[in-house]
Protein backbone atom coordinates (compact mmCIF):
# COMPACT_ATOMS: atom_id res chain seq x y z
CA UNK A 1 0.00 0.00 0.00
CA UNK A 2 1.48 2.95 -1.28
CA UNK A 3 -0.24 6.13 0.13
CA UNK A 4 0.26 9.85 -1.16
CA UNK A 5 -1.69 12.41 1.60
CA UNK A 6 -1.91 15.89 0.98
CA UNK A 7 -2.45 19.43 2.91
CA UNK A 8 -1.57 22.59 2.70
CA UNK A 9 1.19 22.74 5.76
CA UNK A 10 2.22 20.51 8.52
CA UNK A 11 2.31 22.92 11.39
CA UNK A 12 -0.08 22.83 14.32
CA UNK A 13 -3.72 21.44 13.68
CA UNK A 14 -5.96 18.34 14.31
CA UNK A 15 -5.74 17.44 10.56
CA UNK A 16 -2.18 17.73 10.41
CA UNK A 17 -1.84 15.64 13.48
CA UNK A 18 -4.20 13.16 11.61
CA UNK A 19 -2.02 13.45 8.65
CA UNK A 20 1.10 11.86 10.82
CA UNK A 21 -1.04 9.33 12.49
CA UNK A 22 -2.43 7.76 9.46
CA UNK A 23 1.29 7.89 7.64
CA UNK A 24 3.01 5.93 10.45
CA UNK A 25 -0.01 3.34 10.24
CA UNK A 26 0.51 3.16 7.08
CA UNK A 27 4.29 2.42 7.16
CA UNK A 28 3.46 0.29 9.98
CA UNK A 29 1.09 -1.92 8.34
CA UNK A 30 4.09 -2.47 5.60
CA UNK A 31 2.92 0.65 3.10
CA UNK A 32 4.80 3.71 2.46
CA UNK A 33 3.95 6.80 2.76
CA UNK A 34 4.55 10.06 1.34
CA UNK A 35 2.94 13.68 2.09
CA UNK A 36 3.07 16.78 0.15
CA UNK A 37 2.46 19.97 1.98
CA UNK A 38 4.28 23.88 2.00
CA UNK A 39 6.15 22.44 5.45
CA UNK A 40 5.84 22.97 9.24
CA UNK A 41 7.08 21.75 12.12
CA UNK A 42 5.70 18.63 11.50
CA UNK A 43 7.97 17.66 8.94
CA UNK A 44 10.68 16.24 11.06
CA UNK A 45 8.09 14.27 12.90
CA UNK A 46 7.05 13.26 9.81
CA UNK A 47 10.62 11.52 7.75
CA UNK A 48 11.54 10.75 11.57
CA UNK A 49 8.51 8.14 11.66
CA UNK A 50 10.43 6.63 7.88
CA UNK A 51 7.99 9.08 5.57
CA UNK A 52 8.83 10.80 2.68
CA UNK A 53 8.33 14.76 1.87
CA UNK A 54 7.72 17.04 -0.96
CA UNK A 55 7.49 20.88 -0.10
CA UNK A 56 4.87 22.24 -2.69
CA UNK A 57 2.64 25.27 -2.38
CA UNK A 58 -0.64 23.48 -2.38
CA UNK A 59 -1.53 25.92 0.87
CA UNK A 60 -2.06 28.45 -2.49
CA UNK A 61 -5.49 29.54 -4.04
CA UNK A 62 -3.85 31.06 -6.77
CA UNK A 63 -5.22 29.33 -9.90
CA UNK A 64 -1.83 29.88 -11.82
CA UNK A 65 -0.18 27.80 -8.84
CA UNK A 66 -3.09 25.43 -8.34
CA UNK A 67 -2.60 24.44 -12.05
CA UNK A 68 1.54 23.98 -11.44
CA UNK A 69 0.72 22.09 -8.09
CA UNK A 70 -1.97 19.55 -10.65
CA UNK A 71 1.15 18.87 -12.65
CA UNK A 72 3.74 18.03 -9.87
CA UNK A 73 1.38 16.21 -8.27
CA UNK A 74 0.84 14.16 -10.99
CA UNK A 75 4.56 13.77 -11.30
CA UNK A 76 4.91 12.95 -7.95
CA UNK A 77 2.21 10.34 -8.06
CA UNK A 78 3.52 8.66 -10.60
CA UNK A 79 6.81 8.61 -9.29
CA UNK A 80 6.53 7.28 -5.71
CA UNK A 81 3.91 4.98 -7.64
CA UNK A 82 0.83 5.73 -5.21
CA UNK A 83 -2.00 3.51 -4.99
CA UNK A 84 -4.16 6.26 -2.95
CA UNK A 85 -4.11 9.96 -3.24
CA UNK A 86 -5.47 11.46 0.11
CA UNK A 87 -6.22 14.98 0.26
CA UNK A 88 -7.35 16.99 3.48
CA UNK A 89 -8.08 20.81 1.74
CA UNK A 90 -10.00 22.43 -0.51
CA UNK A 91 -7.06 23.76 -2.88
CA UNK A 92 -5.02 21.36 -3.11
CA UNK A 93 -7.90 18.77 -3.65
CA UNK A 94 -8.53 20.87 -6.98
CA UNK A 95 -5.35 19.88 -8.24
CA UNK A 96 -5.68 16.52 -6.65
CA UNK A 97 -8.62 15.53 -8.42
CA UNK A 98 -7.52 16.25 -11.91
CA UNK A 99 -4.17 14.73 -11.06
CA UNK A 100 -6.62 11.38 -10.30
CA UNK A 101 -8.14 11.96 -13.42
CA UNK A 102 -4.66 11.63 -15.51
CA UNK A 103 -3.47 8.90 -13.75
CA UNK A 104 -6.31 7.04 -12.85
CA UNK A 105 -5.40 6.39 -8.86
CA UNK A 106 -8.40 6.78 -6.90
CA UNK A 107 -8.73 9.65 -4.30
CA UNK A 108 -10.23 10.09 -1.02
CA UNK A 109 -11.27 13.68 0.42
CA UNK A 110 -11.57 13.60 4.38
CA UNK A 111 -13.66 16.59 5.03
CA UNK A 112 -12.54 17.91 8.23
CA UNK A 113 -14.53 21.58 8.67
CA UNK A 114 -17.99 23.09 7.71
CA UNK A 115 -16.23 25.69 5.79
CA UNK A 116 -18.38 28.87 4.90
CA UNK A 117 -20.55 28.43 2.46
CA UNK A 118 -22.62 31.62 2.23
CA UNK A 119 -22.50 31.79 -1.35
CA UNK A 120 -23.48 29.93 -4.12
CA UNK A 121 -19.66 30.17 -5.34
CA UNK A 122 -18.11 29.84 -2.00
CA UNK A 123 -20.18 25.95 -1.81
CA UNK A 124 -19.07 25.24 -5.13
CA UNK A 125 -15.43 25.46 -4.16
CA UNK A 126 -16.19 23.43 -0.89
CA UNK A 127 -17.89 20.52 -3.14
CA UNK A 128 -14.43 19.86 -4.17
CA UNK A 129 -14.06 18.04 -0.64
CA UNK A 130 -17.05 15.86 -1.20
CA UNK A 131 -16.33 14.61 -4.34
CA UNK A 132 -13.54 11.93 -3.39
CA UNK A 133 -14.01 8.32 -4.58
CA UNK A 134 -14.78 8.44 -0.74
CA UNK A 135 -15.28 11.03 1.29
CA UNK A 136 -14.12 10.85 5.11
CA UNK A 137 -16.13 12.45 7.43
CA UNK A 138 -14.79 13.16 11.20
CA UNK A 139 -18.32 13.03 12.40
CA UNK A 140 -21.77 12.48 12.30
CA UNK A 141 -22.30 15.93 12.53
CA UNK A 142 -20.47 16.88 9.41
CA UNK A 143 -21.28 13.54 7.49
CA UNK A 144 -25.23 15.21 7.80
CA UNK A 145 -23.24 18.43 6.79
CA UNK A 146 -21.83 16.93 3.48
CA UNK A 147 -24.91 15.37 2.54
CA UNK A 148 -27.25 18.22 3.11
CA UNK A 149 -24.68 20.65 1.36
CA UNK A 150 -23.57 19.10 -1.22
CA UNK A 151 -26.45 16.14 -2.08
CA UNK A 152 -23.30 13.38 -1.44
CA UNK A 153 -24.62 9.86 -2.02
CA UNK A 154 -24.62 8.19 1.72
CA UNK A 155 -22.94 4.90 0.41
CA UNK A 156 -20.25 7.35 -0.97
CA UNK A 157 -19.34 8.74 3.34
CA UNK A 158 -17.29 6.86 5.33
CA UNK A 159 -17.51 8.12 9.12
CA UNK A 160 -14.38 8.14 10.77
CA UNK A 161 -14.14 10.39 14.11
CA UNK A 162 -10.48 11.70 15.11
CA UNK A 163 -8.55 9.43 16.71
CA UNK A 164 -5.82 10.50 19.71
CA UNK A 165 -3.23 8.75 21.44
CA UNK A 166 -5.03 8.52 24.57
CA UNK A 167 -1.65 7.09 26.12
CA UNK A 168 0.13 9.80 25.57
CA UNK A 169 -2.99 11.76 27.32
CA UNK A 170 -2.37 9.89 30.72
CA UNK A 171 -1.11 11.81 33.25
CA UNK A 172 0.53 8.73 34.84
CA UNK A 173 2.80 8.87 31.44
CA UNK A 174 3.98 12.51 32.10
CA UNK A 175 6.65 12.90 34.19
CA UNK A 176 7.42 15.20 36.72
CA UNK A 177 10.35 16.33 34.96
CA UNK A 178 7.61 17.30 31.86
CA UNK A 179 5.44 19.07 34.56
CA UNK A 180 8.47 21.22 35.99
CA UNK A 181 9.72 22.34 32.53
CA UNK A 182 5.69 23.11 31.62
CA UNK A 183 5.83 25.32 35.01
CA UNK A 184 8.44 26.82 33.85
CA UNK A 185 7.37 27.66 30.67
CA UNK A 186 4.32 29.03 31.84
CA UNK A 187 6.20 31.39 34.91
CA UNK A 188 4.54 29.73 37.40
CA UNK A 189 5.31 28.98 40.63
CA UNK A 190 5.67 25.44 41.78
CA UNK A 191 2.27 24.82 43.26
CA UNK A 192 -0.28 27.08 41.49
CA UNK A 193 -2.13 28.57 43.91
CA UNK A 194 -5.48 29.06 41.43
CA UNK A 195 -7.06 26.84 39.54
CA UNK A 196 -5.70 26.80 36.23
CA UNK A 197 -8.08 26.76 33.50
CA UNK A 198 -6.75 25.31 29.93
CA UNK A 199 -8.78 26.42 26.19
CA UNK A 200 -6.12 25.67 23.35
CA UNK A 201 -6.86 26.53 19.83
CA UNK A 202 -5.54 29.10 17.15
CA UNK A 203 -6.12 32.21 18.15
CA UNK A 204 -9.14 33.19 15.35
CA UNK A 205 -11.86 34.94 16.56
CA UNK A 206 -14.37 31.43 16.00
CA UNK A 207 -12.56 29.79 18.90
CA UNK A 208 -14.23 32.05 21.23
CA UNK A 209 -11.31 33.57 23.36
CA UNK A 210 -13.47 36.75 23.14
CA UNK A 211 -16.40 35.47 25.01
CA UNK A 212 -13.98 33.03 27.19
CA UNK A 213 -12.47 36.06 28.45
CA UNK A 214 -15.55 37.68 29.23
CA UNK A 215 -16.40 34.53 31.41
CA UNK A 216 -13.25 35.40 33.09
CA UNK A 217 -13.91 38.88 34.08
CA UNK A 218 -17.82 37.41 35.29
CA UNK A 219 -15.86 35.11 37.65
CA UNK A 220 -13.29 37.53 38.86
CA UNK A 221 -16.45 39.57 39.74
CA UNK A 222 -17.73 36.83 41.77
CA UNK A 223 -14.28 36.30 43.82
CA UNK A 224 -13.83 33.04 42.15
CA UNK A 225 -9.57 32.90 41.91
CA UNK A 226 -8.88 31.08 38.73
CA UNK A 227 -6.22 31.64 35.71
CA UNK A 228 -6.47 30.85 32.38
CA UNK A 229 -4.55 29.93 29.83
CA UNK A 230 -4.96 30.44 26.04
CA UNK A 231 -2.15 28.23 23.95
CA UNK A 232 -2.05 28.17 20.34
CA UNK A 233 -1.09 29.70 17.04
CA UNK A 234 -1.88 33.37 15.83
CA UNK A 235 -0.72 32.49 12.64
CA UNK A 236 -0.58 35.58 11.12
CA UNK A 237 -3.93 37.00 12.94
CA UNK A 238 -1.82 39.66 14.72
CA UNK A 239 -4.98 42.13 14.78
CA UNK A 240 -7.05 39.59 16.36
CA UNK A 241 -3.98 38.85 19.39
CA UNK A 242 -3.65 42.95 19.68
CA UNK A 243 -7.89 43.00 20.34
CA UNK A 244 -7.60 39.76 22.95
CA UNK A 245 -5.02 41.92 24.18
CA UNK A 246 -6.50 45.07 24.33
CA UNK A 247 -10.04 43.22 26.33
CA UNK A 248 -7.64 41.72 29.21
CA UNK A 249 -6.12 44.94 29.87
CA UNK A 250 -9.51 46.69 30.04
CA UNK A 251 -10.98 43.84 31.69
CA UNK A 252 -8.50 44.24 34.47
CA UNK A 253 -7.48 40.66 33.69
CA UNK A 254 -3.34 40.73 33.68
CA UNK A 255 -2.40 37.69 36.04
CA UNK A 256 -5.35 35.84 35.12
CA UNK A 257 -5.32 35.34 31.92
CA UNK A 258 -2.47 34.62 29.42
CA UNK A 259 -1.68 34.42 25.72
CA UNK A 260 1.92 31.61 25.67
CA UNK A 261 1.74 31.15 22.07
CA UNK A 262 2.58 27.38 20.53
CA UNK A 263 2.37 24.86 22.98
CA UNK A 264 4.24 21.56 21.86
CA UNK A 265 3.53 19.41 25.05
CA UNK A 266 -0.16 19.47 25.79
CA UNK A 267 -0.81 16.40 27.55
CA UNK A 268 1.97 18.48 30.28
CA UNK A 269 -0.24 21.54 30.48
CA UNK A 270 -3.39 18.97 30.15
CA UNK A 271 -2.07 17.60 33.26
CA UNK A 272 -1.35 21.06 35.44
CA UNK A 273 -5.05 21.76 34.66
CA UNK A 274 -8.20 21.61 36.44
CA UNK A 275 -10.59 22.27 33.70
CA UNK A 276 -10.60 22.29 29.93
CA UNK A 277 -13.04 24.61 27.78
CA UNK A 278 -13.81 24.82 24.33
CA UNK A 279 -15.66 27.82 23.61
CA UNK A 280 -16.21 27.84 19.61
CA UNK A 281 -18.82 30.05 18.30
CA UNK A 282 -18.96 28.43 15.33
CA UNK A 283 -19.40 24.36 14.74
CA UNK A 284 -16.53 22.58 15.46
CA UNK A 285 -16.26 19.57 13.20
CA UNK A 286 -15.12 16.73 15.59
CA UNK A 287 -13.39 19.17 18.47
CA UNK A 288 -10.08 17.55 19.56
CA UNK A 289 -9.49 19.69 22.32
CA UNK A 290 -12.60 18.58 24.59
CA UNK A 291 -11.86 15.18 23.43
CA UNK A 292 -8.16 15.59 24.35
CA UNK A 293 -9.62 17.22 27.48
CA UNK A 294 -11.49 14.03 28.89
CA UNK A 295 -8.59 11.73 27.29
CA UNK A 296 -6.89 13.47 29.85
CA UNK A 297 -8.82 13.32 32.99
CA UNK A 298 -10.16 16.80 33.15
CA UNK A 299 -13.82 17.60 33.14
CA UNK A 300 -14.42 19.56 29.75
CA UNK A 301 -16.89 22.52 29.15
CA UNK A 302 -17.80 22.99 25.83
CA UNK A 303 -20.27 24.77 23.66
CA UNK A 304 -23.51 23.52 22.50
CA UNK A 305 -22.45 22.91 18.82
CA UNK A 306 -21.09 20.51 15.89
CA UNK A 307 -19.23 17.64 16.81
CA UNK A 308 -18.74 18.62 20.26
CA UNK A 309 -22.31 17.37 20.95
CA UNK A 310 -21.09 14.19 19.67
CA UNK A 311 -17.74 14.07 22.24
CA UNK A 312 -19.03 15.72 25.52
CA UNK A 313 -21.77 13.63 27.88
CA UNK A 314 -23.09 16.88 29.24
CA UNK A 315 -23.59 16.35 33.27
CA UNK A 316 -20.95 13.13 32.73
CA UNK A 317 -17.99 14.04 31.61
CA UNK A 318 -18.91 18.02 31.18
CA UNK A 319 -20.99 20.39 30.30
CA UNK A 320 -22.31 22.04 27.47
CA UNK A 321 -23.06 25.58 27.37
CA UNK A 322 -24.36 28.00 24.76
CA UNK A 323 -22.33 29.66 22.20
CA UNK A 324 -20.78 32.88 23.09
CA UNK A 325 -22.52 33.22 26.10
CA UNK A 326 -20.13 34.63 28.59
CA UNK A 327 -22.88 34.04 31.82
CA UNK A 328 -23.58 30.51 30.86
CA UNK A 329 -19.96 29.78 30.81
CA UNK A 330 -19.17 31.78 34.19
CA UNK A 331 -21.91 29.27 35.55
CA UNK A 332 -20.41 26.32 34.54
CA UNK A 333 -17.07 27.03 34.93
CA UNK A 334 -18.08 27.72 38.75
CA UNK A 335 -19.95 24.63 39.13
CA UNK A 336 -16.96 22.55 38.27
CA UNK A 337 -14.54 24.33 40.27
CA UNK A 338 -16.96 23.97 43.52
CA UNK A 339 -16.86 20.74 43.16
CA UNK A 340 -15.34 18.31 45.64
CA UNK A 341 -11.74 16.98 44.30
CA UNK A 342 -13.22 13.31 44.29
CA UNK A 343 -16.50 14.81 42.43
CA UNK A 344 -13.85 16.33 39.42
CA UNK A 345 -11.82 13.23 39.61
CA UNK A 346 -15.35 11.04 38.90
CA UNK A 347 -16.22 13.64 36.42
CA UNK A 348 -12.54 13.03 35.19
CA UNK A 349 -12.22 9.36 34.97
CA UNK A 350 -15.90 9.36 33.17
CA UNK A 351 -14.61 11.10 30.34
CA UNK A 352 -11.40 8.66 30.03
CA UNK A 353 -13.41 5.96 30.45
CA UNK A 354 -15.81 7.40 27.40
CA UNK A 355 -13.23 8.92 24.89
CA UNK A 356 -11.37 5.52 25.45
CA UNK A 357 -13.95 3.68 23.90
CA UNK A 358 -14.69 6.06 20.88
CA UNK A 359 -11.80 8.23 20.23
CA UNK A 360 -8.59 6.07 19.80
CA UNK A 361 -6.04 6.56 17.41
CA UNK A 362 -5.58 3.08 17.00
CA UNK A 363 -9.80 2.88 16.34
CA UNK A 364 -8.93 5.91 13.25
CA UNK A 365 -6.13 4.52 11.80
CA UNK A 366 -7.43 0.96 10.89
CA UNK A 367 -11.07 2.30 9.84
CA UNK A 368 -8.49 4.99 7.37
CA UNK A 369 -6.30 2.29 5.84
CA UNK A 370 -9.91 -0.12 5.65
CA UNK A 371 -11.14 2.78 3.44
CA UNK A 372 -7.73 2.89 1.37
CA UNK A 373 -8.04 -1.67 1.49
CA UNK A 374 -11.67 -0.65 -0.14
CA UNK A 375 -10.52 1.77 -3.11
CA UNK A 376 -7.60 -0.89 -3.68
CA UNK A 377 -10.04 -3.89 -3.82
CA UNK A 378 -12.47 -2.04 -6.55
CA UNK A 379 -9.18 -1.71 -8.97
CA UNK A 380 -8.92 -5.79 -9.20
Amino acid sequence: MRILQIIPELSAGGAERTTLDISAAVIAAGGSSHVIAKGGRLVEQLCSDGAEFTSLAVHSKNPLIMRRNRIQITKIAKTFAADILHVRSRAPAWSVRKASKKTAIPYVTTYHGTYNSRSAAKTFYNSIMASGDLVIANSRFIAEHIKKTHGTDPARIRVIPRGLDLEALHIANISQSRLQAMRKTLSLEEEPAMPLIVMPGRLTRWKGQLSMIQAMALLRDENIDCRLFLPGDAQGRNSYVEELERMIARLDLRGRVFMPGHVSDMPALYALAQLVISASIEPEAFGRVAVEGQAAGKPVIATALGGSLETVKDGQTGALVPPNDAEAMAKQIARILSLSTDQQISMGKAGQSWVAGQFSKKTMCSSTLAVYEELLSRQH
